[in-house]
């Protein structure tokens, strides 16, 4: 076992994490994440569904700082993960732009993985697209 995966002896790792942010966070800026994560947190505890509209990209999260919406995912890798080392990288590619992901420490350091990741963001646009296609041609909303 990893020292990052050792769980932390006064609870769950995302319980650590959000102290940290606690004590680092300017207050309302730390209740403004907390509206974010709080209801997926608790989706995750229950082990059901967020039944929220839940994104951390798009028109919704205009209005949240990317700092926030950065923390924001993190703090969702960490519940789900139980890690502590996760690292939001910025990945461009000429057919997505700049898409941030959230992923170790190891990945985040690692440009062949970084590459293999990247690769993946072209593919599953390409497919996303001819889905698209299909699904305007077939007269079907195509805003997924």
């Amino acid at each position: 076992m990893n020292e990052h995966e050792i769980p932390p002896p006064d609870g769950r790792p995302v319980d650590v994490y959000l102290d940290l942010l606690r004590v680092r966070m300017p207050n309302d800026d730390y209740q403004l994440l907390l509206s974010v994560v709080e209801p997926v947190l608790q989706a995750i505890d229950e082990q059901q569904m967020p039944t929220i509209d839940f994104s951390l990209d798009g028109d919704n999260a205009e209005a949240l700082p990317q700092t926030i919406r950065d923390e924001a995912a993190l703090v969702i890798a960490t519940a789900v993960t139980g890690r502590l080392d996760n690292e939001v990288v910025e990945i461009s590619t000429d057919e997505t732009g700049p898409v941030r992901v959230v992923t170790d420490a190891a990945t985040a350091s690692d440009p062949e993985r970084l590459e293999e990741i990247a690769d993946y963001l072209k593919e599953r646009h390409v497919q996303n697209e001819e889905l698209r296609g299909i699904a305007e041609a077939s007269g079907l909303p195509s805003d997924f």
